[in-house]
This record gives C-alpha cells, sequence and structure tokens, in this order.
C-alpha cells in the first residue's frame, strides 16, 4: 500500500474488469482518447481487448473508489507495452499515475521484460503524461508491434534490464 498526496491509502491491485467502478473509469478513458485525438488515431484497448490472453490490468484504489487504472500487453521477446493509464479526474497530481508506472515496470521486470513501449498521442491533452514517462527514463523511439508513424502518435521506451 502507498499513500496518495491527500494522505488515503493507495491500493494496487490486479483486475478482471467485471467491476462497474472500474469499467465505468475504462469508458471515460477511451472517450477521452477519441475526443483527444484524430479520427483513426486511437490504438487504446476496450474492454475486449484488455481482457484479452497476455493483458494484465491494474486497477488503484483510496478506500472504495477507484482512483486510476493502468494495463501490461506482453508483446513475447521480453518485450512489454503499457496500455490504458488513467487517473480518474478527481485524483489528478495525487501520484496515482506514478504508482501505477511504477507498479508496472515492476512487474514487468519481475516477468523478465526487457524494454517497455508505449505509443501515445500529441498535444496539449497529452503533456501531463509525456513528463510522466520521460521523468521516468522513457526515450522517443521508433514504431514497435504493428504501430505505424503518423502526424499525431509518437512512441517511447523504456530498457528495464
Amino acid at each position: 500500500m502507498r499513500h496518495d498526496q491527500s494522505g488515503g491509502e493507495l491500493e494496487i491491485r490486479e483486475d478482471d474488469l467485471s467491476g462497474e467502478a472500474v469499467r465505468g473509469l475504462l469508458r471515460l478513458h477511451l472517450r477521452g482518447m477519441h475526443a483527444s485525438s484524430p479520427p483513426g488515431s486511437v490504438f487504446a484497448l476496450d474492454l475486449l481487448g484488455l481482457t484479452a490472453p497476455g493483458v494484465t490490468v491494474w486497477s488503484a484504489w483510496v478506500s472504495a473508489t477507484v482512483v486510476g487504472i493502468a494495463a501490461l500487453k506482453d508483446l513475447g521477446d521480453r518485450t512489454g507495452e503499457l496500455k490504458s493509464m488513467r487517473t480518474h479526474p478527481n485524483f489528478l497530481r495525487r501520484g496515482v499515475a506514478a504508482a501505477l508506472l511504477a507498479h508496472v515496470i515492476a512487474v514487468a521486470r519481475s516477468r523478465g521484460m526487457r524494454r517497455l513501449s508505449l505509443e501515445t498521442g500529441s498535444g496539449p491533452a497529452f503533456a501531463a503524461a509525456l513528463a510522466l514517462y520521460r521523468g521516468r527514463g522513457f526515450v522517443d523511439g521508433e514504431p514497435f508491434a504493428e504501430y505505424r508513424r503518423g502526424e499525431f502518435n509518437q512512441f517511447l521506451h523504456l530498457s528495464i534490464e
């Protein structure tokens, strides 16, 4: 358990996405991605994608309130992809995303992954997330997996060996 900056205990747990609160945060995440991205530029996983084999999802909680989600997709070849990072709007700038990111990195490392990658957008809606990733050591890089470079998307990588 960790404390968020408001003093509440932050609990991160593996999640099967069966709860309505977590599904609601996922819906908010998907709406936000579509609202902040040009058509055809959203690669966020929906409920079906997040429950596919090789994907692990975590939810972060303060008491009985879901405050964030994050997922790790195993790409094989000792690489993973960070997916679906979202902090509930009522809990922004309280350390939720940083705690989730640290958790995902630790799990990826414990699973023997050597690199963690992510695809994200550009523009003001993505500035805080990009600052978090870059502050944690992610660097700009080339497309990975099935992604193709576009005018809107960007790719970041973190070596975790």
